[in-house]
């Protein structure tokens, strides 16, 4: 997944802003392997989005919410299964409720221990801060939407299908219009392709373009992406035009029979050309392979 030494991923609290009436957002701050941390509140209950890589993230971010809530009851959801997002889950059982929907579910049953191993063979700074995970396993699981009630302010939890994973979701605080994305969004960067066949292939490059077309369609004031600055509809935006750059691009190479090689990189030079400044450029020959596969479905 990176061919450099990645610095430590701690996710700073410091940085924690409001973004609207008790909606919180601790950022990345564009730091590797850090997602974008809420905290939303109602009367009577706090939702925390992610949780950091491993458990010393996980309790930095719960004692901010714990503060934050002042006596209210806890929840934790993440938006999907991979490590930065929810292998901290474990520090917060016995003080929040941890729901997620049944594909993430499955997701972490089924993968959880191959994405353990596979992040800790990133380098020492995450193998570090993976000592002593446990994969997770939630509280509470929904099928495929969840409105959670945190007292004067519903929060929908909304399963997406297949999309960057099997088992995307995306939270939604329709009140302050505010959309927590996950990694369907990232922004200054080349967006990430988990393609590992034989053991994971479940990222669609076209399920992911209608998913992202539905979310600009339903046009949210504020999005949190999974990493990256928040924004508006623009950020979602931005993300859907790469995907139809990248799979038209894909297309018309596979379409006049070049060979793989040779395909991955001109489609590669042509949207660095396009996007110079964003980082990953290596997520573009995965979701070249990807969407490879899926050409004609």
């Amino acid at each position: 997944m990176t061919d450099h030494q990645l610095p430590d991923p701690v996710v700073q609290i410091s940085g924690a802003q409001e973004i609207a009436r008790d909606v919180v957002v601790v950022p990345n701050q564009h730091a590797e392997l850090v997602p974008n941390i809420g905290v939303i509140g109602g009367k009577h209950a706090v939702l925390v989005v992610d949780t950091g890589l491993g458990p010393e993230n996980a309790e930095s971010v719960l004692a901010f919410a714990r503060d934050h809530a002042k006596g209210r009851k806890l929840y934790l959801t993440t938006t999907h299964f991979h490590p930065e997002h929810a292998f901290g889950a474990q520090v917060f059982a016995g003080e929040a409720t941890f729901l997620v929907n049944q594909a993430q579910a499955e997701d972490l049953a089924d993968k959880g221990a191959g994405y353990l191993e596979m992040f800790r063979g990133l380098g020492p700074t995450v193998a570090r801060r993976l000592e002593g995970v446990r994969v997770p396993t939630p509280d509470v699981v929904y099928e495929e939407s969840h409105d959670l009630d945190l007292g004067g302010r519903v929060v929908r939890l909304r399963a997406v299908g297949r999309a960057h994973s099997r088992g995307d979701q995306v939270i939604t605080v329709p009140d302050a219009e505010v959309l927590f994305t996950g990694d369907l969004v990232e922004t200054g960067r080349f967006a990430v392709f988990p393609w590992f066949p034989p053991h994971d292939n479940d990222v669609s490059g076209l399920r992911w373009i209608e998913v992202l077309a539905r979310l600009v369609a339903a046009a949210p004031r504020i999005v949190v992406p999974g990493h990256g600055d928040v924004g508006g509809t623009q950020r979602v935006e931005a993300v859907l035009d790469y995907l139809r750059e990248l799979r038209d691009e894909t297309w018309v190479r596979r379409d006049s029979a070049m060979g793989r090689e040779t395909m991955v990189e001109e489609v590669r030079a042509v949207l660095m050309e396009r996007h110079p400044e964003w980082r990953g450029q290596e997520w573009v020959d995965a979701g070249v392979a990807c969407l490879c596969a899926e050409h004609g479905g």
